[in-house]
């Protein structure tokens, strides 16, 4: 293909399986591995962890430098991965006392943090005379890499370089007080508004005014951020024409009831009732269950644009109604007074409702195996993955028609429909919708093709990767 790019680099915050609080380390994990198989050289930089993926796995020290963050000298160490075990060119960025930590997120420091990785990136890559082909940005985090590269004499080598950015959630902007931007790299003054936004610093904003494309994790999201978007509704109206709306792909080499080495049984389309049976006899017998009954599942963040909140007022409707048969298992920490509910709720109906407050990665695949349904009430969700795992796990979505949800699941009341829907993030409309759920259980023969259908759908990254080699090769023609 003429044109083809060579060197695409991603920057992150996350990246599975090195760091993942949410999708945007899944994506991160999974997309530079397609692109690499297609014959592209793809790298993805993130900031240093104390991670057991580090800890255990050869790194080298490939730079050493300095530079000041406003009058705060920092050393800046890159590492990189000796064997590319992910399938791709893996590099860290280590700043001690900013970018040495055990957590991703968390910290009072957090924009000096962010801050510094961008600025320590950009002085590496420059200092080394490494010019890629794309640098391809992922959220807020990584926000004012553009602004840098196009507006910072410092970084002049760079200028001429296209770069993508991709929104995974547009709720979280990275904002700043105009008093940080002192520990910027020096840049063009006149060029302050496009790193402004209602009078702060607005990494997101900047990104999107600055990049060359910008991209969204589903067709849906993109039309949603122009009335959604936590007050960039308008900036995202404006730059609609640079917008791409591509659906985020599961890796299918992880998601894989056939081989997935986390679940104590296996099994494929043609195994799926007795392999998911199997599965749910396990988990069920470890929260003191019944295997018997149909389980309902929710796995994610306790927060109120997941519908977490929600959750509560659920399961008490269901579990107190007795002409309700279903058993429920919920995995997910967050908000304290979620938390707090779960758990009560849990002791209240224990037999009926296991929870594990808190994230464990190889209990969500045992979940996806065994559950009948998955519950999304999400208030907004960019693409979400949940629906897609649990597909590729023969578990139906039962999920609010949003975003993402509304691009990859159709209710089955419409032709070649596999999900239950609900329009609004109501409790009763999400138990109206587990109740159709519960109907179509108790035909076993649907039940099964439903499984097997969905277990079927292409959701990979191999079509997804293809529409972002696309846009690659549009904007370094």
């Amino acid at each position: 293909m003429p044109n083809e790019p060579k060197h695409i680099i991603h920057l992150s915050a996350e990246c599975y399986p090195v760091a993942k609080v949410g999708g945007l380390g899944d994506v991160v994990g999974a997309l530079p591995k397609y692109l690499q198989q297609a014959g592209l050289r793809t790298w993805v930089v993130m900031p240093w962890y104390n991670k057991p993926f580090v800890q255990q796995h050869a790194f080298e020290r490939i730079y050493t430098g300095n530079f000041n963050q406003g009058s705060r000298p920092l050393e800046v160490q890159v590492y990189r991965e000796k064997e590319e075990v992910l399938g791709f060119g893996l590099y860290l960025v280590k700043i001690p006392g900013l970018l040495d930590r055990d957590e991703p997120y968390g910290y009072a420091d957090e924009s000096e943090q962010f801050m510094a990785f961008q600025h320590g990136f950009l002085h590496w890559i420059t200092e080394t005379g490494i010019v890629p082909d794309v640098v391809h940005c992922h959220d807020h985090h990584t926000g004012l890499i553009p602004f840098l590269m196009y507006h910072s004499e410092r970084f002049a080598t760079l200028k001429q370089v296209p770069t993508v950015a991709t929104v995974h959630n547009g709720q979280y902007q990275g904002w700043m007080d105009w008093n940080r931007a002192i520990l910027l790299p020096p840049f063009d003054t006149w060029k302050w508004g496009l790193l402004d936004w209602d009078r702060v610093i607005n990494p997101l904003g900047a990104l999107i005014k600055c990049c060359t494309v910008y991209t969204t994790v589903s067709i849906g999201y993109l039309d949603e951020l122009m009335t959604q978007a936590n007050g960039l509704e308008s900036l995202f109206a404006t730059e609609r024409a640079k917008g791409v709306g591509i659906v985020n792909g599961i890796d299918t080499a992880v998601w894989d009831p056939a081989q997935d080495a986390m679940l104590p049984h296996r099994y494929r389309v043609s195994t799926v009732q007795s392999g998911k049976r199997k599965n749910k006899e396990f988990l069920c017998d470890g929260y003191g269950l019944d295997p018997e009954k149909p389980l309902l599942a929710y796995i994610g963040r306790f927060a109120g644009e997941k519908g977490a909140d929600l959750l509560p007022e659920i399961i008490e409707s269901l579990l107190s109604d007795d002409a309700v048969d279903v058993n429920i298992m919920v995995l997910g920490s967050g908000d304290v007074q979620i938390q707090s509910s779960v758990a009560s709720l849990a002791e209240k109906y224990r037999g009926k409702l296991g929870a594990h407050i808190g994230y464990q990665e190889e209990l969500s695949h045992r979940i996806y195996a065994s559950a009948d349904f998955l519950l999304m009430p999400s208030r907004v969700e960019p693409c979400g993955l949940n629906q897609l795992y649990s597909m590729r796990y023969g578990t139906l979505p039962v999920v609010r028609r949003i975003g993402g949800l509304k691009d990859t699941v159709i209710d089955i009341n419409e032709p070649e429909g596999y999900g239950i829907t609900f329009l609004d993030a109501r409790p009763e409309e999400a138990v109206e919708a587990v109740r159709r759920a519960l109907a179509v259980y108790t035909d076993k023969q649907q039940m099964q093709q439903l499984r097997k259908f969905m277990m079927k759908l292409d959701f990979s990254w191999d079509k997804s990767a293809i529409k972002y080699i696309e846009i690659y090769q549009n904007i370094t023609q």
